[in-house]
């Protein structure tokens, strides 16, 4: 049996990716890099700094000279990684609402998307690795051993993440919640440059209904054929 070195796990927000990769590259003593928090990251830092979100060329620009590290957790938290921007940990920041509005047309600009793409492609170079994104299968290691894509209904992954931000302490608000999950599927999926999709090998799971060992379940079965 030949174990595949280098998975990736592509889907829209609140599908089950981070939570699912984490576990599954745990199992596999394998690396868990989650792309999401890079863009994250680039969004986080482009606010931090006054720049306007619609300013395509200044928020490239930012991304292009951000230093962006994800590290193993450093503080015992809850957190999978700590993430820094410019050696400032930005782990649970970049998990805001306003943050959360803002990635997607961040994620849509073709410069970030460059300046980005190229060190998730040295970080699994080195094999060994789940990977996490939206484009991770379709752009971002094309070549990839097993690709997964994970999904379930808009309004199952509203209340994930409505949940998730109640249980951070955070104030939610499940419509609105909602309401920015719907219009962030609308813009992933439309964007010019890699747009949300399976790729055409991709395994696709529906999430909704499912629970997270139901889930690994089948992706495990996928590892050992």
């Amino acid at each position: 049996m030949t174990v595949p070195r280098t998975i990736t796990i592509d889907g829209p927000a609140a599908s089950g990716k981070s939570t699912i990769g984490a576990l599954l590259a745990e199992r596999l003593g394998y690396l868990y890099f989650d792309t999401g928090v890079m863009y994250r990251a680039a969004t986080w830092a482009a606010l931090d700094h006054g720049i306007d979100i619609a300013d395509e060329a200044a928020v490239s620009r930012l991304a292009e000279e951000l230093v962006i590290r994800v590290t193993p957790p450093t503080v015992n938290d809850g957190r999978q990684y700590t993430v820094y921007a410019d050696d400032v940990d930005i782990t649970w920041e970049i998990r805001s609402p306003e943050v959360t509005r803002n990635v997607s047309p961040v994620s849509a600009y073709g410069g970030v998307r460059t300046a980005l793409t190229e060190q998730q492609r040295r970080i699994a170079g080195q094999g060994a690795v789940v990977m996490v994104g939206r484009d991770i299968g379709t752009v971002v290691l094309p070549e990839a051993d097993l690709k997964i894509y994970l999904d379930a209904t808009v309004e199952t992954r509203a209340m994930r993440r409505h949940l998730e931000n109640v249980a951070r302490g955070n104030a939610s608000d499940y419509d609105q919640v909602l309401e920015d999950m719907r219009r962030r599927d609308q813009i992933d999926s439309t964007r010019a440059i890699a747009p949300l999709r399976p790729a055409d090998d991709a395994i696709i799971i529906d999430t909704t209904g499912l629970g997270i060992e139901e889930v690994l379940a089948k992706i495990g079965t996928l590892v050992q054929r």
